[in-house]
């Protein structure tokens, strides 16, 4: 399968650069650092739909590629171990594990059984880590790379296993850093927003995992537009933990940039940042990480298309394409990066052409200025 093809390759990848490191003798491995891209819920129609919009609202000529189109190598066969349509749980796990699972299982193999992850690997060799989405950073394609549950619901439980909470032993968290929503889930059930926590609590439990990441693990923790601004990678400060929202991040066509920074925003930030952690040297001269490893979603692409949004689909796309130019540039830069971008599955059936006359106007789409989610809490 596909998704145990790309699984192999970054995690060979991974293994490779990291004994290149511990013997100093060896050729340098090719790749010290690997950027692995989701587009949840994004399929064919949805790419054809973007290409078509921009290309028309912008005249330019019909032959017209996106960033996608010029690299596409291939299609990917997705499926759980229990149905012919996966959801975002058994995806990102077998992205993840490079294995076929249940639909809903968050890192766990078919028989419920936890299964390393190639972010896991990847730390365990002792490369940074970093996970960025637009959902909640607890939602199922961020939690199947560094938590181990039996259903994608148990958010409660996600969010203590993305910081290490249940690992007494643990010198060091598994996630250098993070950047999405979800803050709700890391604020106890009584919140106490005056000690500097999330004002809002989704818990069912008097956790505070915010103040816990602050002080058993020494996480930098920032829930402001501002003080994303202020971060300089120059600072070092992973490990990082930073959520925008209480639950999702907005759809990019809400999105109100005093106030959320944007997917290509963020991805930006932590690439600087973890590229400036892994390079920092010790007093012998060698570096501290050999690399590093991070996953970027692109998460509301799907919920857009689940609520049957065009619109707030269409934006979401162009987003993440510019998270993916901003990608490249990053390699442009630093070659010794390897990136892999892929989709977990398609949803909401969405179709271009009807029949009989096969036709479809883009400008519809320009003056809607509002997801469908804000639009109907305002009726």
């Amino acid at each position: 399968m596909l998704a145990q093809s790309v699984y192999s390759l970054a995690l060979y990848s991974l293994i490779c650069s990291r004994a290149a490191h511990a013997a100093p003798s060896a050729k340098p491995a090719k790749h010290r650092n690997l950027i692995f891209m989701v587009s949840d819920g994004f399929g064919i129609a949805g790419e054809t739909m973007a290409r078509g919009y921009v290309q028309t609202t912008n005249n330019y000529p019909l032959e017209w590629s996106s960033i996608l189109d010029e690299l596409l190598v291939g299609t990917s066969r997705t499926r759980s171990s229990d149905s012919l349509i996966t959801d975002s749980a058994a995806g990102a796990t077998a992205f993840s594990c490079a294995q076929k699972t249940y639909n809903g299982a968050i890192g766990v193999s078919h028989d419920r059984k936890p299964c390393g992850t190639v972010l896991e690997a990847a730390k365990q060799a002792g490369y940074l880590t970093g996970l960025v989405s637009t959902a909640r950073i607890t939602h199922a394609t961020p939690g199947s790379f560094a938590a181990h549950v039996v259903h994608r619901d148990m958010e409660d439980l996600i969010a203590q296993h993305m910081i290490s909470y249940n690992s007494s032993l643990t010198p060091a968290p598994t996630v250098d850093l993070m950047f999405g929503g979800g803050s709700c889930f890391f604020a106890p059930e009584t919140p106490n927003p005056a000690a500097g926590n999330p004002k809002t609590s989704c818990r069912s439990d008097q956790l505070d995992l915010w103040q816990f990441a602050q002080t058993k693990y020494r996480y930098s923790t920032i829930s402001t537009r501002k003080q994303f601004d202020d971060l300089n990678a120059a600072d070092k400060k992973l490990p990082m933990l930073g959520l925008f929202t209480d639950s999702h991040m907005a759809y990019e066509i809400d999105r109100d940039p005093a106030e959320e920074p944007s997917l290509t925003e963020m991805t930006q930030k932590a690439l600087d940042m973890l590229h400036t952690a892994s390079t920092v040297t010790h007093g012998n001269g060698t570096a501290c990480a050999p690399g590093f490893f991070i996953m970027i979603e692109g998460a509301r692409i799907d919920m857009a298309a689940h609520d049957n949004d065009p619109a707030s689909h269409l934006h979401d796309i162009i987003e993440y394409w510019n998270a993916v130019a901003a990608v490249r540039k990053f390699i442009d830069t630093h070659p010794d990066t390897l990136m892999i971008g892929t989709s977990d599955h398609e949803t909401g059936g969405l179709t271009i052409g009807y029949d009989p006359e096969y036709v479809w106007y883009p400008n519809v789409l320009t003056p809607v200025k509002n997801s469908a989610e804000v639009i109907c809490s305002q009726i």
